[in-house]
Protein backbone atom coordinates (compact mmCIF):
# COMPACT_ATOMS: atom_id res chain seq x y z
CA UNK A 1 0.00 0.00 0.00
CA UNK A 2 1.41 3.42 -0.86
CA UNK A 3 0.78 7.25 -0.72
CA UNK A 4 -2.25 8.72 -2.35
CA UNK A 5 -1.16 11.04 -5.11
CA UNK A 6 2.07 9.41 -5.66
CA UNK A 7 3.87 8.26 -8.86
CA UNK A 8 3.54 4.52 -9.10
CA UNK A 9 5.77 2.26 -10.48
CA UNK A 10 8.93 4.19 -12.26
CA UNK A 11 12.95 3.64 -12.23
CA UNK A 12 14.31 5.71 -9.50
CA UNK A 13 17.96 7.12 -10.18
CA UNK A 14 18.28 8.09 -6.86
CA UNK A 15 19.22 5.94 -3.79
CA UNK A 16 16.32 4.90 -2.11
CA UNK A 17 16.38 3.69 1.50
CA UNK A 18 13.41 1.49 3.56
CA UNK A 19 13.22 2.21 6.92
CA UNK A 20 10.95 -0.11 8.45
CA UNK A 21 8.30 1.08 11.63
CA UNK A 22 9.12 4.55 10.66
CA UNK A 23 5.83 6.17 11.26
CA UNK A 24 6.66 7.46 14.76
CA UNK A 25 9.50 7.35 16.83
CA UNK A 26 13.24 6.50 16.14
CA UNK A 27 12.10 4.81 12.85
CA UNK A 28 10.56 8.77 11.54
CA UNK A 29 13.42 10.23 12.62
CA UNK A 30 15.71 8.38 10.46
CA UNK A 31 13.70 8.37 7.50
CA UNK A 32 13.60 12.22 7.98
CA UNK A 33 17.16 12.21 8.12
CA UNK A 34 17.80 9.80 5.33
CA UNK A 35 15.39 11.93 3.20
CA UNK A 36 17.21 15.04 4.14
CA UNK A 37 20.60 13.49 3.27
CA UNK A 38 19.33 13.01 -0.17
CA UNK A 39 17.73 9.66 -0.10
CA UNK A 40 13.89 8.62 -1.31
CA UNK A 41 12.24 7.37 1.54
CA UNK A 42 9.85 4.05 1.65
CA UNK A 43 7.54 4.32 4.93
CA UNK A 44 6.43 1.09 6.67
CA UNK A 45 4.47 0.57 9.49
CA UNK A 46 2.24 -2.30 10.60
CA UNK A 47 -1.21 -0.48 10.96
CA UNK A 48 -0.56 3.73 11.03
CA UNK A 49 -1.84 4.07 7.65
CA UNK A 50 -3.52 7.40 8.31
CA UNK A 51 0.37 8.61 9.28
CA UNK A 52 2.05 6.50 6.71
CA UNK A 53 0.69 8.18 3.96
CA UNK A 54 0.88 11.65 5.39
CA UNK A 55 4.40 11.32 6.02
CA UNK A 56 5.23 10.19 2.37
CA UNK A 57 3.03 12.87 1.23
CA UNK A 58 5.32 15.16 2.75
CA UNK A 59 8.55 13.92 1.73
CA UNK A 60 9.42 14.32 -2.13
CA UNK A 61 8.79 10.82 -3.69
CA UNK A 62 8.42 8.96 -0.88
CA UNK A 63 5.65 6.36 -0.74
CA UNK A 64 4.47 4.32 2.16
CA UNK A 65 3.95 0.86 2.43
CA UNK A 66 1.68 -1.56 4.69
CA UNK A 67 2.91 -4.89 6.35
CA UNK A 68 2.60 -6.59 9.46
CA UNK A 69 6.01 -8.25 9.84
CA UNK A 70 4.92 -10.80 12.23
CA UNK A 71 4.12 -12.49 9.13
CA UNK A 72 6.29 -13.44 7.09
CA UNK A 73 4.64 -13.92 3.55
CA UNK A 74 4.11 -9.97 4.18
CA UNK A 75 7.83 -9.17 5.09
CA UNK A 76 8.65 -10.81 1.84
CA UNK A 77 5.65 -8.81 -0.10
CA UNK A 78 7.26 -5.72 1.12
CA UNK A 79 10.55 -6.09 -0.31
CA UNK A 80 8.45 -7.38 -3.48
CA UNK A 81 6.07 -3.99 -3.65
CA UNK A 82 9.17 -1.48 -2.75
CA UNK A 83 11.77 -3.05 -5.39
CA UNK A 84 8.82 -3.14 -7.66
CA UNK A 85 7.58 0.46 -7.19
CA UNK A 86 10.98 2.04 -7.18
CA UNK A 87 13.00 -0.60 -9.27
CA UNK A 88 15.92 -0.72 -6.58
CA UNK A 89 16.73 -0.67 -3.20
CA UNK A 90 20.02 1.04 -1.82
CA UNK A 91 20.16 1.02 1.97
CA UNK A 92 17.62 -1.17 4.37
CA UNK A 93 17.17 -0.31 8.02
CA UNK A 94 15.21 -2.92 10.36
CA UNK A 95 14.04 -0.43 12.62
CA UNK A 96 10.51 -2.04 13.39
CA UNK A 97 10.36 -4.23 16.85
CA UNK A 98 8.36 -5.38 19.32
CA UNK A 99 8.96 -5.84 23.13
CA UNK A 100 7.26 -7.25 26.48
CA UNK A 101 7.70 -5.64 30.03
CA UNK A 102 8.47 -8.80 32.25
CA UNK A 103 10.29 -9.18 35.29
CA UNK A 104 13.78 -10.60 35.01
CA UNK A 105 13.00 -12.65 37.71
CA UNK A 106 9.57 -13.95 36.89
CA UNK A 107 10.46 -16.66 35.16
CA UNK A 108 6.96 -18.03 34.30
CA UNK A 109 5.93 -15.12 33.10
CA UNK A 110 8.38 -15.25 30.08
CA UNK A 111 6.04 -17.86 28.33
CA UNK A 112 7.26 -19.25 24.87
CA UNK A 113 4.70 -17.76 23.14
CA UNK A 114 5.91 -14.74 24.14
CA UNK A 115 9.62 -16.11 22.71
CA UNK A 116 8.15 -16.74 20.08
CA UNK A 117 6.29 -13.26 19.29
CA UNK A 118 9.37 -11.59 20.03
CA UNK A 119 11.57 -13.58 18.09
CA UNK A 120 9.39 -13.79 15.11
CA UNK A 121 9.12 -9.78 14.78
CA UNK A 122 13.24 -8.96 16.26
CA UNK A 123 15.25 -11.41 14.77
CA UNK A 124 13.07 -13.44 12.31
CA UNK A 125 11.58 -10.91 9.76
CA UNK A 126 14.85 -8.79 10.05
CA UNK A 127 16.52 -12.14 8.45
CA UNK A 128 13.38 -11.67 6.03
CA UNK A 129 14.12 -8.86 5.03
CA UNK A 130 17.59 -9.04 3.90
CA UNK A 131 17.52 -12.15 2.61
CA UNK A 132 14.37 -11.03 -0.04
CA UNK A 133 16.62 -7.69 -0.35
CA UNK A 134 19.79 -9.00 -0.92
CA UNK A 135 19.35 -9.23 -4.81
CA UNK A 136 18.07 -5.15 -4.98
CA UNK A 137 20.94 -4.36 -2.80
CA UNK A 138 23.27 -6.37 -4.41
CA UNK A 139 22.16 -4.33 -8.00
CA UNK A 140 22.16 -1.23 -6.34
CA UNK A 141 25.72 -1.31 -5.24
CA UNK A 142 29.05 0.36 -6.75
CA UNK A 143 32.51 -0.41 -5.37
CA UNK A 144 32.64 3.44 -4.42
CA UNK A 145 29.22 2.97 -3.04
CA UNK A 146 28.30 -0.40 -1.22
CA UNK A 147 25.05 -0.90 -0.54
CA UNK A 148 23.70 -1.27 3.41
CA UNK A 149 21.75 -2.51 6.19
CA UNK A 150 21.35 -0.81 9.37
CA UNK A 151 19.82 -2.77 12.42
CA UNK A 152 18.39 -1.13 15.27
CA UNK A 153 19.30 -3.33 18.16
CA UNK A 154 19.37 -2.29 21.54
CA UNK A 155 22.23 -1.76 24.45
CA UNK A 156 19.53 -4.45 26.25
CA UNK A 157 21.63 -7.03 23.49
CA UNK A 158 24.67 -5.82 24.56
CA UNK A 159 24.54 -5.59 28.50
CA UNK A 160 22.37 -8.27 31.21
CA UNK A 161 19.05 -5.67 31.44
CA UNK A 162 16.06 -4.51 29.24
CA UNK A 163 12.80 -4.87 29.76
CA UNK A 164 12.64 -8.77 29.40
CA UNK A 165 14.80 -11.59 29.00
CA UNK A 166 13.06 -12.27 25.62
CA UNK A 167 13.40 -9.01 24.22
CA UNK A 168 17.05 -8.78 25.46
CA UNK A 169 17.86 -12.06 24.01
CA UNK A 170 16.29 -11.22 20.09
CA UNK A 171 18.23 -8.29 20.43
CA UNK A 172 21.21 -9.82 21.27
CA UNK A 173 20.64 -12.03 18.27
CA UNK A 174 20.03 -9.71 16.20
CA UNK A 175 23.23 -8.21 17.13
CA UNK A 176 25.04 -11.05 16.45
CA UNK A 177 23.26 -11.81 13.06
CA UNK A 178 25.00 -8.46 12.26
CA UNK A 179 28.49 -9.62 12.56
CA UNK A 180 27.51 -12.82 10.59
CA UNK A 181 26.22 -10.96 7.54
CA UNK A 182 28.85 -8.26 7.51
CA UNK A 183 31.24 -10.74 6.59
CA UNK A 184 28.93 -12.80 4.18
CA UNK A 185 27.17 -10.44 2.50
CA UNK A 186 30.56 -8.16 1.90
CA UNK A 187 32.24 -6.33 0.05
CA UNK A 188 29.08 -4.92 -1.44
CA UNK A 189 26.54 -4.82 0.87
CA UNK A 190 27.39 -3.21 4.71
CA UNK A 191 25.75 -5.04 7.14
CA UNK A 192 26.22 -2.02 10.89
CA UNK A 193 23.89 -2.04 13.85
CA UNK A 194 22.94 0.52 16.37
CA UNK A 195 22.24 -0.21 20.05
CA UNK A 196 20.26 2.79 21.56
CA UNK A 197 19.43 3.17 25.02
CA UNK A 198 16.42 4.95 26.61
CA UNK A 199 15.38 6.78 23.86
CA UNK A 200 12.29 9.44 24.64
CA UNK A 201 9.72 8.32 21.86
CA UNK A 202 6.19 7.74 22.29
CA UNK A 203 7.15 4.11 23.30
CA UNK A 204 9.00 5.13 26.11
CA UNK A 205 7.04 8.02 27.65
CA UNK A 206 5.96 5.84 30.88
CA UNK A 207 9.26 4.15 31.54
CA UNK A 208 9.65 6.01 34.61
CA UNK A 209 12.43 3.82 36.14
CA UNK A 210 14.31 4.21 33.32
CA UNK A 211 14.44 7.54 32.74
CA UNK A 212 15.50 7.74 36.57
CA UNK A 213 18.36 5.28 36.18
CA UNK A 214 19.29 7.55 32.92
CA UNK A 215 19.35 10.78 34.63
CA UNK A 216 20.97 9.11 38.20
CA UNK A 217 23.78 6.67 36.32
CA UNK A 218 24.41 8.12 32.31
CA UNK A 219 27.62 10.40 32.31
CA UNK A 220 24.97 12.44 29.44
CA UNK A 221 22.50 12.52 32.56
CA UNK A 222 19.17 12.09 30.28
CA UNK A 223 18.07 9.85 27.39
CA UNK A 224 18.05 9.93 23.47
CA UNK A 225 16.37 11.92 21.01
CA UNK A 226 15.06 10.15 18.27
CA UNK A 227 16.89 12.84 16.11
CA UNK A 228 20.32 11.67 17.86
CA UNK A 229 19.86 8.18 17.10
CA UNK A 230 19.48 9.10 13.17
CA UNK A 231 22.16 11.09 12.92
CA UNK A 232 24.06 7.63 14.02
CA UNK A 233 22.32 6.11 10.98
CA UNK A 234 23.36 8.92 8.96
CA UNK A 235 26.70 8.74 9.60
CA UNK A 236 26.96 5.11 9.63
CA UNK A 237 24.87 5.16 5.88
CA UNK A 238 27.39 7.63 4.55
CA UNK A 239 31.04 5.74 6.10
CA UNK A 240 31.88 3.16 2.92
CA UNK A 241 34.30 1.52 5.25
CA UNK A 242 32.35 0.38 7.96
CA UNK A 243 30.63 -2.83 8.38
CA UNK A 244 30.01 -5.07 11.38
CA UNK A 245 30.53 -2.35 14.03
CA UNK A 246 27.53 -2.35 17.04
CA UNK A 247 27.51 1.30 18.13
CA UNK A 248 26.30 2.07 21.39
CA UNK A 249 24.37 5.24 21.58
CA UNK A 250 23.33 4.97 25.75
CA UNK A 251 24.73 8.21 27.15
CA UNK A 252 27.30 6.78 28.49
CA UNK A 253 25.56 4.27 30.90
CA UNK A 254 27.29 1.26 29.57
CA UNK A 255 30.50 2.78 31.23
CA UNK A 256 28.83 2.96 34.79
Amino acid sequence: MWAEGAMVGYPSEKRVALVTGSTSGIGQAIATQLNQDGFIVAFHSQSSVTAGQALAAAHPEAAYFQADLSDQNQARQLIAEVVDYYGRLDVLVNNAGITATIPHAAMRDATPQIWRDLYEVNVIAPWTLITEAETALRQAASSDCPSCIVNISSHAGIRPKGASIPYSASKAALTHMTKLLAVSLAPVIRVVAIAPGLVETPMSQHWTAARQLWEMRSPMGRGAQPEEIAQIASMLIASHYLTGEILISDGGLNLT
